[in-house]
């Protein structure tokens, strides 16, 4: 164990958990430093870990789900200019846990606290998202909009079920945006029904968009997916499933970068939070910060 003093940081809406206080009330009694804080809204996760910080921690472990990793990844990168930043750990306590369960965190919350305290660290990416980080999967187009109107319906659909993304582009009017998408490789132009850009895995509650991903190659993981008609959804079923790169609707390719512009404000979420842009920058930011992992994660 290199980390020495600890901060565990927890979303407001599971501090009251018994297990939670159980945990940090044994690991005190065991010798290890460590000072819980609250949020009680947005703003107050870079707050306390910028306070954090000024105790002299080590290791900043996040309490909640993939929301919450967000919000402390996009601080720490808001802060990384002027200290040296902590390592950092999760304590996975919201509904689906996706970058969590795919890194192979143990799901209890007393095994992953102890975890988040005695492992080790190491390098991982992050994306940037304009003036945003995320740390696992950003959604656009459809995908975007389903979070965000009905999400019980997304995990179906992240899943690669093109029926049920039929069903629900038709029961909502949806319509592919228009606009352009840049890459190393080129530029495309056209329709954009679905784009996930994936520094892990899965979404959605479990749902696999990115099988090949890992957090610390250097490169994000995409998808796109074109408009197409019910005549075409045997064709786009085929494509979404398989794992060449290019298809006629279905897109799969590595890149360093990305960039969208489109006409219209095109919906987004990073790590399952909203944001909205007609122009986004994407672009990896290597070994952005250091993680605890386990030494077999399927993502490293």
């Amino acid at each position: 164990m290199t980390a020495k003093y600890f901060s565990l940081i927890l979303n407001g809406k599971k501090a009251g958990i018994p297990e939670i206080r159980t945990a940090v009330y044994a690991l005190r009694e065991s010798g290890i430093k460590l000072d819980v804080k609250v949020t009680w809204e947005g703003p107050d996760m870079e707050r306390l870990i910028k306070e954090s910080i000024e105790s002299g921690v080590d290791r900043v472990i996040i309490g909640g789900g993939d929301g919450s990793l967000n919000e402390a990844v996009t601080a720490l990168m808001h802060l990384k200019d002027n200290v040296s930043l902590p390592e950092v750990a999760v304590l996975p306590l919201g509904t689906a846990n996706d970058f969590a369960t795919a890194c192979n965190i143990p799901p209890s919350i007393t095994d992953a606290l102890t975890f988040a305290i005695h492992n080790k660290a190491i390098d991982i990416d992050l994306i940037a998202a304009n003036d945003r980080h995320f740390i696992n999967i950003a959604a656009a187009g459809f995908g975007a909009q389903v979070t965000a109107e009905t999400p019980v319906e997304l995990k179906d659909f992240l899943g690669g079920g093109a029926y049920t993304l039929t069903g629900l582009a038709k029961a909502i009017g949806f319509k592919p945006y228009e606009g352009s998408i840049t890459t190393d490789e080129g530029k495309f132009t056209g329709n954009i029904v679905v784009g996930a850009m994936c520094n892990g895995r899965q979404a959605g509650g479990g749902q696999i968009l990115a099988p090949n991903a890992k957090i610390n190659d250097g490169l994000m993981d995409v998808t796109l997916l074109k408009g197409f008609t019910p005549l075409e959804l045997p064709q786009v079923l085929e494509e979404i499933q398989s794992e060449t790169a290019k298809g006629e609707f279905c897109f799969h390719f590595q890149t360093q970068w990305l960039e969208i512009d489109f006409p219209l404000s095109l919906p987004l979420n990073l790590d399952g939070e909203p944001y909205r842009s007609e122009k986004v920058r994407f672009e990896v930011k290597p070994n952005a910060i250091r993680f605890v992992l386990p030494e077999n994660s399927p993502l490293i």
